[in-house]
């Protein structure tokens, strides 16, 4: 039976998408908490130095002070851009800095990179299309980490925003449109790799509109986080991945 107190704790950068978080923790149910802290971005910049910065332990210390008010039972970094910047080795670093900062085990705690890693592995799938917000420089980064993951990245687009601030103002038919325009024939996943994008209230009209499962960076965020305090219960509502009748078994916190 379900332990009805689940409590996932994010860490999340600034202020753009944060409220998909209550939307997620709505359309979950069955007590599961998903306390939010807002962390120190620094400079909000999709360039390399900045999210290096972004990323730090340091920056996200007070994220954890904060979380640890509500006990949870696993932490995500809900940052994509500013773990993968790292490479895999740095982002697994990472994690570990951050486990040992909130006292978890290491085996509690992950990112929204390897959130994608671990997601395209549950679902089988290892052929995406990337439709990334950022510039291509940056989503590059994001394309060598899943390829350390095993993954044949078949497409791969940067919207080029700079800003979390600016990504957070687009709206459903941008959404549905960044995804349709970077699909590919030979993809059998596309992932939306931005956690200041809002994609939580679209994400069956997103696999609807492409004919094949779509990853979002706050889906995948809320999923590795209940793997990881140990809820595998199948949701509807929020595509293909939320569905699975069950998760396989995955390597936490590292690709």
């Amino acid at each position: 039976m379900l332990d009805r107190s689940t409590c996932v704790g994010f860490l999340y950068p600034g202020f753009s998408a944060e409220d998909d978080y209550p939307r997620l923790e709505a359309l979950l149910g069955d007590g599961v908490r998903l306390p939010l802290a807002h962390t120190d971005m620094g400079e909000d910049a999709h360039r390399v130095d900045a999210l290096l910065e972004m990323g730090a332990t340091h920056r996200l210390a007070d994220g954890l002070t904060e979380l640890s008010r509500h006990a949870p039972d696993a932490v995500v970094w809900a940052c994509t851009s500013a773990s993968f910047i790292y490479g895999p080795d740095g982002a697994r670093r990472q994690v570990e800095e951050l486990a040992a900062a909130a006292g978890l085990p290491v085996s509690r705690v992950s990112s929204t990179s390897f959130a994608f890693a671990h997601a395209i592995e549950a679902l089988g799938v290892r052929r995406p299309a990337v439709a990334a917000t950022y510039p291509d420089d940056v989503a590059e980064y994001f394309v060598r980490f899943l390829e350390a993951a095993d993954c044949e990245v078949v497409q791969v687009s940067g919207r080029g925003i700079i800003t979390a601030a600016e990504v957070g103002t687009l709206g459903r038919e941008q959404v549905l449109e960044l995804a349709v325009s970077n699909d590919h024939p030979d993809a059998d996943v596309i992932l939306l790799p931005d956690t200041a994008l809002h994609t939580i209230a679209y994400l069956d009209d997103l696999e609807q509109a492409v004919g094949k499962p779509v990853l979002t960076a706050n889906q995948v965020s809320a999923w590795e986080g209940l793997r990881l305090a140990g809820d595998a219960t199948p949701r509807t509502g929020l595509g293909a991945l939320f569905a699975l009748p069950d998760h396989p078994r995955i390597a936490t916190g590292a690709v």
